[in-house]
């Protein structure tokens, strides 16, 4: 999971703009069908649960956003074939699309929270899969992670819509820290410099999605709950706050004679 490495913001999508004779059709093929599951599991869930008009009207928003960027991404990097790694993200992807529609429709009523936790637990399962499948089979790709790092944020923005709604609105904390960083970026251009690698880092950010299906699951009392969320909150803003520390530091070391900045050594 990628979710608190939130200056990685991939723009080269054009990488290979020079294959003339690119043929898109079989990536679109897979993104296609990965819009088809997609519906395919809401309409599951509809039959399930009786799913109202905010549930499906989210889903399917859901399904066709997903599909538009993820080919218009595909479409500009120019990848060669989609890959079994982005082939378990759209899987966790079409997964985060069923657990975004039982959250819209928890505002009309309670979802089975079996349901919610299924859903919400295969999908963090499977993040620690993608990444794997990646390395091990030599596709590894930029667009790749960035399609895994977004499925990521927005599957913990949807769980901390969800907790809020018992909790109080501070968890929205949680769910819009990464989305606020990107905005700063734009202002701040600093921001968007490379970190250096961080098993801290990445083990906040897995926790992230674990505590709060946890608060969501209501297996503790409610003060218990606030208590599992307040510590994925302190531990999100530790970890923004060093990583934006060493952002900062970055930014003020003076260019060296070659125009390339001194490097700190430490973290």
């Amino acid at each position: 999971m990628a979710l608190n490495n939130p200056n990685h913001t991939y723009d080269g999508y054009d990488a290979y703009d020079s294959c003339d004779s690119y043929d898109a059709r079989p990536v679109q093929q897979e993104t296609a069908a990965g819009a088809g599951a997609q519906l395919v599991l809401l309409a599951l869930l509809g039959t399930a649960i009786g799913m109202g008009t905010a549930g499906w009207l989210t889903g399917l928003a859901f399904a066709f956003a997903s599909w538009a960027v993820l080919s218009r991404a595909l479409h500009r990097s120019r990848l060669p074939s989609f890959g079994p790694a982005n082939r378990v993200t759209l899987g966790r992807a079409t997964l985060v699309g069923g657990v975004t529609a039982l959250v819209a429709d928890s505002f009309r009523s309670a979802p089975p929270v079996s349901l919610l936790v299924g859903l919400t637990a295969v999908a963090l399962i499977l993040d620690g899969v993608d990444g794997k499948v990646a390395r091990r089979t030599g596709t590894s790709t930029p667009l790749g992670a960035r399609f895994d790092m977004e499925v990521d944020a927005f599957l913990i923005l949807v769980l901390s819509v969800y907790v809020a709604m018992d909790l109080g609105p501070w968890v929205l904390l949680i769910g819009g820290m990464r989305y606020v960083f990107v905005a700063a970026a734009r202002v701040w251009p600093w921001l968007t410099a490379p970190l250096p690698p961080s098993t801290a880092r990445k083990t906040v950010a897995a926790l992230q999605g674990v505590l709060l299906l946890l608060a969501g699951a209501d297996l503790l009392p409610h003060v218990a709950n606030a208590g599992v969320v307040a510590l994925a909150l302190g531990l999100l803003v530790w970890s923004f706050g060093r990583d934006v520390v060493w952002l900062w530091r970055r930014s003020r070391v003076p260019a060296a004679p070659g125009g390339v900045g001194r490097e700190l050594v430490t973290r």
